[in-house]
């Protein structure tokens, strides 16, 4: 498990500067920003399952957090490529 949760924080990290360099870098348009909402969704989801321990959980506990993540994810899209 030791193992799993190390290369779970390397995807971690990994994305988040990934984010970062994109941010700094000014490499933003329509196609880097679904790029960011994706890799969010990627980075909460590995919290959730591996971090908070969601992974074994069945029923409401596991779904409520991903179906919240989804609905707030598409609403910032939305809100990003509506006044384009």
């Amino acid at each position: 498990m030791t193992k799993t949760l190390e290369i779970v924080w390397i995807i971690l990290v990994g994305l988040t500067i990934f984010a970062y360099l994109l941010g700094h870098l000014h490499y933003i348009n329509s196609f880097f920003v679904a790029i960011l909402l994706v890799t969010t969704f990627i980075k909460v989801q590995l919290v959730l399952d591996y971090f908070m321990e969601l992974k074994n959980v069945t029923g409401k506990y596991r779904w409520i957090p991903s179906i919240w993540l989804t609905i707030v994810i598409s609403l910032i899209a939305v809100a990003y490529y509506l006044p384009a």
